[in-house]
């Protein structure tokens, strides 16, 4: 992998996992273009990629995951001390970290697919159809869909199995797992600013869980060190672009701006979809 991909797959990265518009998807396009190597070849490389999305996120929120996990264990702390009869309630952070591990959950059936869903990186028709119907969620979204004001004081386990399953169902390429998961947070009637937040925070268990599952298999096929310079450029480039990012996405759901990334997704689709019968 040459230093140029490696930093175009970064920056692909670090915007298009939070934009609401599919990092799988133009990843695949990008490497499906320029012929580079599939992403089996290179697979500790989509670990760093992960990794620094992640670090991205929790740079971002991290003081509301320390909140969040300061709550739980304060919560336990509690419950410890006093009488099992004398009600103990958990704050709102601790509920969000709770429903956080519920919406995790269905990712566990989605591994189940993972083959399969492999299969479809070297497929840009597909991957054209499902950003072309990325772009259909987020437009009916925003033209469509009442903002709500549930936040985690008031959202319920349904709201994050519902959210949870949308991030199962995304893990299919050119499907953005931001945007559906916002867009159905939306749909229960989450906040707009709640709906980003909820869908990031839920991305890191997911982010993680991603990164153990290559990890292990960059393992097994053996690590290219060779090409760890160039790694780290798109490590690097991933993080930096994609804390920058999270601010656009918070801005863009608070602005109204979801609409206009649809015909973003639109455009990209169909352009995709013309590059499969040529490619």
């Amino acid at each position: 992998m040459s230093v140029f991909m490696a930093l175009l797959l970064g920056l692909v990265q670090g915007i298009a996992e939070f934009l609401p518009i599919s990092s799988s998807g133009h990843l695949a396009i990008i490497q499906n273009i320029f012929s580079a190597d599939s992403a089996e070849d290179h697979l500790f490389f989509n670990v760093l990629l992960h990794f620094g999305t992640l670090i991205s996120i929790c740079v971002v929120y991290r003081a509301e995951i320390k909140e969040m996990i300061s709550a739980m264990f304060e919560f336990f702390r509690r419950r410890s001390e006093l009488d099992l009869g004398e009600p103990v309630v958990l704050k709102p952070p601790g509920r969000a970290l709770l429903f956080v591990g519920i919406g995790t959950l269905p990712m566990i059936i989605a591994i189940f697919f993972l083959g399969m869903v492999d299969r479809l990186f070297a497929n840009l028709g597909f991957i054209g159809f499902a950003i072309i119907a990325t772009g259909g969620l987020l437009f009916i979204s925003e033209k469509y869909i009442k903002r709500g004001n549930k936040t985690d004081k008031t959202m319920t386990v349904l709201d994050a199995v519902f959210v949870g399953l949308a991030q199962a169902v995304a893990i299919i390429p050119g499907l953005s797992r931001s945007g559906t998961t916002i867009v159905v947070g939306l749909v229960r009637g989450f906040a707009g600013n709640f709906a980003v937040r909820f869908s990031l925070l839920l991305s890191i268990p997911a982010v993680f869980g991603a990164m153990i599952v290559e990890l292990y298999r960059a393992i097994r096929g053996g690590i290219n060190f060779a090409a760890l310079p160039a790694y780290l450029v798109g490590f690097v480039i991933a993080t930096v672009i994609g804390f920058f990012t999270i601010h656009i996405v918070r801005r863009i759901i608070t602005k109204g701006g979801l609409g206009n990334l649809a015909y973003s997704c639109w455009g990209i689709g169909a352009l995709t979809l013309i590059l499969s019968f040529i490619l």
